[in-house]
């Protein structure tokens, strides 16, 4: 079951990396799609030619409304935030308004603009140092850094709505996103991306001089932290996945991880890099960052199960060839980094 004919999906954050993964996915399915994007560090070139697009903040509840009623909004898919893990840590607040203060008011909006399905851009920071790898939905919540916890308190928020209303949701639980559309329609341009896989391209174009690796001292193999890292097109396809799930099934809510369940370490990663690109990186390294866990690797089991939602692009050199392929194109591509 899908969506009315009538119905549109509001896609928050649509302008971003992730989010203008979501929007292709979306159009390529055939769905009506209008992006909501303060463009922050989003970009209006990521969104498709003929998909509306309106400048404005999520937290803008009059705004919000009026783009419900407007496009009859029948879903929600909501990627905007702050997303990194070290500026929360010395900006909480920041952390607390665009993720936490904002998604309120645009899940008030949609209760009262009678919206029903709602997919949300969660994290894996939520589990904070899990005692057990992989780790499953089911384990203890105890984030480490502010951004961890302002989108767990979203997820509170969408469960007590749940109860209350008329409406659904699926959180994802993101692992490390990385890659880019295998088409080359989008991909991460943000300037100053602190994304390991992003960098590390960069470094590979020698946009920049070294790759900095956070601490070597972690309870890890190498001594590197060890991450998860999903394709973001494949991401893109599980939210696709999600929201069908939600229409499906109108009293069924999800929380699910994203990820394949395999862990890389920095110097791993780093190494693919040079092996898919043919170059070496300088390699410096340096202290911990603050907020940083060791190891994060998904247990994706109830997401296989939950959906039919199957990887395309589970290999780490995949990922890496993608995010190249893109990084190379950001070169000759005339004002791609500008919005």
């Amino acid at each position: 079951m899908t969506l009315s004919e009538n119905s549109t999906v509001l896609v928050t954050g649509g302008a971003g990396y992730i989010g203008s993964h979501a929007v292709l996915a979306l159009v390529d399915a055939g769905r009506t799609v209008v992006v909501l994007d303060d463009l922050s560090t989003g970009f209006r070139w990521a969104v498709p030619t003929g998909v509306p697009f309106v400048l404005g903040n999520v937290g803008d509840s009059a705004l919000a409304s009026r783009l419900i009623a407007e496009y009859r909004i029948g879903a929600i898919m909501h990627f905007a935030g702050s997303i990194i893990v070290p500026e929360s840590v010395i900006d909480p607040l920041k952390y607390y308004l665009n993720n936490t203060a904002n998604s309120r008011s645009l899940i008030a909006a949609a209760v009262t603009g009678g919206v029903k399905h709602f997919v949300f851009s969660s994290t894996a920071a939520v589990y904070g140092n899990p005692e057990h790898i992989p780790v499953n939905e089911d384990a203890v919540l105890k984030p480490i850094n502010p951004y961890g916890e302002s989108k767990l308190m979203t997820e509170h928020m969408l469960r007590d709505v749940a109860h209350a209303h008329d409406f659904n949701y699926c959180a994802l639980r993101y692992f490390n996103v990385a890659g880019a559309d295998p088409a080359g329609r989008s991909g991460q341009a943000t300037v100053g991306a602190t994304h390991l896989i992003k960098i590390a391209a960069e470094a590979a174009c020698g946009k920049r001089d070294h790759v900095s690796i956070f601490g070597n001292d972690f309870p890890t193999p190498d001594g590197t932290g060890v991450r998860d890292y999903i394709h973001v097109s494949d991401l893109a396809s599980a939210h696709l996945h999600a929201l069908d799930a939600l229409v499906s099934a109108p009293e069924t809510n999800h929380t699910l991880n994203c990820g394949y369940g395999d862990g890389f370490s920095v110097m791993e990663v780093i190494d693919c890099v040079e092996r898919v690109a043919g170059v070496k990186l300088d390699r410096r390294t340096g202290s911990r960052r603050a907020g940083d866990p060791a190891t994060l690797v998904a247990d994706n089991s109830r997401l296989l199960s939950h959906f039919s939602w199957r990887p395309k692009y589970a290999e780490l050199d995949m990922i890496v060839a993608d995010a190249l392929r893109w990084e190379r194109a950001l070169e000759t591509r005339d004002g791609i980094a500008t919005n």
